[in-house]
């Protein structure tokens, strides 16, 4: 589903310049430098990156979802032209839930244990919509029935211990969507979840997405996952987003060598394809001492004298295509200084 058919040119949430630090007894951990990003209604949008690269801080400083030690130090994020930072609290709770939803990673972190699934989807309809106790009841089990969950009307008055994984996730996502966002922020939405059910869950999403055109952010660390649903992808690395473009630009012309290094990761099923995996070396990067220089220069199989020294600037090297790399700026391949 390609991004001019799918998305609008409307913007519906930007961050510009976004800086996020942790303050611990150990240092200031530096987990999000400069991020700047859009997204547009309809669009979906993949963030990718290992683990510890600044994809989930990123978007919970969206929400102000950070713990008591994150502070979004510089920056903005508006949601409709709206700077989120600077909401009241009650503004901050109509927008969670209502305009914007998340998913989070594992669902039984999320789900109320000695609460059935019916009742919690029902609480956030009331609490969001004011709707009676019967409509909201109405609406729940259409929406279970809605994400595939089988016999829903007997699922309604059942626990979540009494849902398998993906049916925890297909519950997560229906009270996500219970009140129609138009924002869908998925963490890892398949994560811990074998191949099949990992397909139906993005089957389903991106089926959700054309039905009632909600934007969507899909966090995860595996390429592979957002070819199938994303428009654009970004790829963070030490906080940074390192590459941005449309995702067959992404795979097929690669600009930034830790894109790269994720691709090589990636599994081939073509028989005249088969490479063995090849992985990326090294350990990221400390974000306690964040070097002067590209942060992935230590791992970088391409690495210049001046990848080390200094930080690399943002380039555009197609449409809609950027990287943050010397090898991509006129002469910073061949420079010494």
């Amino acid at each position: 589903m390609p991004a001019e058919t799918m998305a609008s040119n409307e913007v519906l949430l930007s961050a510009d310049a976004l800086y996020v630090s942790f303050f611990t007894q150990s240092g200031e951990v530096r987990a999000v430098n400069g991020v700047s990003l859009t997204i547009r209604r309809g669009e979906v949008l993949g963030i990718v990156g290992e683990s510890g690269s600044g994809k989930t801080v990123t978007v919970n400083s969206f929400l102000r979802l950070l713990p008591k030690t994150g502070r979004v130090t510089s920056g903005s994020v508006r949601f409709e032209g709206r700077d989120i930072q600077a909401m009241n609290k009650r503004a901050l709770n109509d927008l969670r839930g209502k305009e914007v939803s998340m998913i989070f990673q594992d669902p039984m972190t999320s789900l109320n244990p000695v609460f059935t699934i019916g009742s919690q989807i029902v609480e956030t309809l009331k609490h969001h919509t004011g709707i009676t106790s019967s409509a909201a009841k109405a609406r729940a089990v259409d929406l279970l029935g809605m994400v595939g969950i089988p016999n829903p009307e007997k699922r309604f008055y059942q626990y979540p211990h009494e849902f398998s994984g993906g049916m925890r996730q297909r519950a997560m996502i229906a009270m996500a969507l219970c009140c129609d966002p138009k924002l869908l922020i998925a963490d890892e939405p398949t994560t811990a979840l074998d191949v099949t059910i990992q397909a139906q869950i993005l089957e389903l999403m991106a089926g959700l997405r054309e039905k009632i055109n909600t934007a969507i952010i899909l966090i995860t660390h595996d390429l592979g996952i957002v070819s199938s649903i994303c428009d654009r992808i970004l790829v963070m690395y030490a906080g940074t987003v390192v590459e941005e473009g449309l995702v067959d630009d992404i795979f097929d012309y690669t600009a930034h060598p830790y894109t790269a290094g994720l691709l090589k990761c990636l599994p081939s099923l073509m028989d005249d394809e088969r490479k063995p995996l090849v992985p990326i070396v090294g350990t990221p990067v400390d974000l306690l001492n964040l070097p002067a220089g590209c942060a992935f220069g230590a791992r970088c199989p391409e690495c210049r004298k001046i990848c080390l020294r200094k930080k690399p600037p943002r380039v555009p090297v197609g449409p809609g295509h950027f990287a943050e790399c010397w090898l991509r700026v006129p002469g910073g391949s061949e420079a010494r200084v």
